[in-house]
């Protein structure tokens, strides 16, 4: 497979999650944390809105960071001069490209699309930006169309074109089939964007990797508008364990940058999401626990180190005599197997009473 390049949106598309605002200085942050990690671009946010979102940017800019920093523009002039204002010198230009869009923001007219885009583009070449190009709702939109815009944008001089999946209504077989075609037309590269509102956002973005893409956006959390965006962990990690990718991402900090927009946001997640959730690397039932006790890689398709977390032991009404048995031992109590089997009984009727595992101290007044 080509290189592939990560060009995370947290802090455009995640930060348009309801009810999420980043400050100032937690954007500068996050960018600097970002480019420290290894991450090859960063979508930093909407210049045209001006304010704090202008103001955020233009420090990014001033930070002589590693990442590549593009801002997102609508196919506007006045747009673009906002990105340059804050001293970006790559854009991202978004037009929409289903019937369906066209005709909310375009009064139905496709060529009024192409007008404003070949404008767009022009304007931004002359200036000597690098112009990246995105198809809203390309998942929707007549392939013929599709295919004309994006061939057209890259004779504009367009150095890349985005497929979007803008409401997550994709499986990855679709994804690989549409992609494919695009990737075939051009020459240009293409880049994947994601939503997760049917939950396929981080399998439709490998499979458009698979068909061709050398560019995919992700968000940190998979954070991001209604169910969300490609979670960079996860993506990150699929193409290091399923494909063998390494892209230059020290995965090792995942979990601390997943913790600072858990501390950004405000928002928790769910203790079962992949890679840095609280019980990625949880274990409490029996043949589970012995298993990992034994050897991790039983129950463990790569070791909690990789992504900066930590395997975790939990004892409760599933929970075996080996993981009890153990549990003592790092106390400094020797269990006989008679008194572990009855332990499990106590430790199992309290779990259901209590309705979750129990913490170290309840484990220890069982026995005494």
């Amino acid at each position: 497979m080509p290189p592939i390049q990560v060009n995370d949106t947290t802090l455009r598309d995640g930060e348009q999650a309801a009810g999420v605002v980043f400050t100032v200085e937690e954007k500068v942050a996050f960018a600097s944390l970002m480019s420290a990690i290894g991450v090859q671009e960063l979508e930093v946010g909407v210049p045209a809105m001006g304010g704090a979102e202008a103001e955020a940017i233009t420090q990014m800019t001033r930070l002589g960071l590693k990442s590549r920093l593009i801002g997102w523009n609508r196919a506007l002039t006045s747009d673009l001069d906002a990105s340059l204002a804050c001293g970006l010198q790559r854009v991202h230009i978004s037009v929409p490209v289903s019937d369906l869009q066209i005709n909310i923001k375009f009064q139905g007219s496709r060529q009024r699309v192409l007008d404003a885009l070949q404008k767009a583009i022009t304007y931004g070449r002359d200036r000597g930006l690098y112009v990246s190009v995105g198809g809203e709702d390309s998942s929707r939109a007549d392939t013929s169309f599709l295919l004309k815009l994006a061939s057209m944008a890259q004779a504009w001089g367009a150095s890349r074109f985005r497929f979007c999946d803008t409401v997550g209504v994709l499986d990855p077989f679709s994804t690989y089939s549409q992609v494919e075609q695009l990737v075939e037309q051009l020459t240009i590269p293409v880049e994947m964007h994601t939503h997760n509102d049917l939950g396929c956002a981080t399998a439709n973005a490998l499979a458009g990797i698979r068909a061709g893409a050398t560019s995919v956006n992700t968000t940190v959390n998979g954070l991001g508008e209604r169910a969300g965006n490609a979670a960079l962990e996860e993506v990150v990690m699929g193409l290091k364990q399923l494909y063998g990718l390494k892209i230059g991402i020290d995965t090792e900090k995942l979990q601390a940058l997943s913790e600072f927009v858990i501390q950004a946001t405000g928002w928790e997640l769910p203790p079962w999401k992949a890679i840095v959730g609280k019980n990625a690397f949880a274990h409490e039932s029996g043949i589970h626990g012995h298993g990992v006790l034994q050897n991790p890689s039983t129950y463990e398709p790569f070791t909690p180190e990789e992504v900066g977390g930590n395997r975790r032991f939990v004892i409760g009404k599933h929970s075996g005599k080996h993981l009890i048995t153990d549990f003592f031992q790092q106390q400094g109590i020797q269990l006989s197997s008679e008194e572990a089997r009855s332990l499990l009984d106590a430790i199992r009727k309290l779990s259901v009473e209590l309705k979750r595992d129990l913490t170290p101290n309840e484990l220890l007044n069982l026995v005494s």
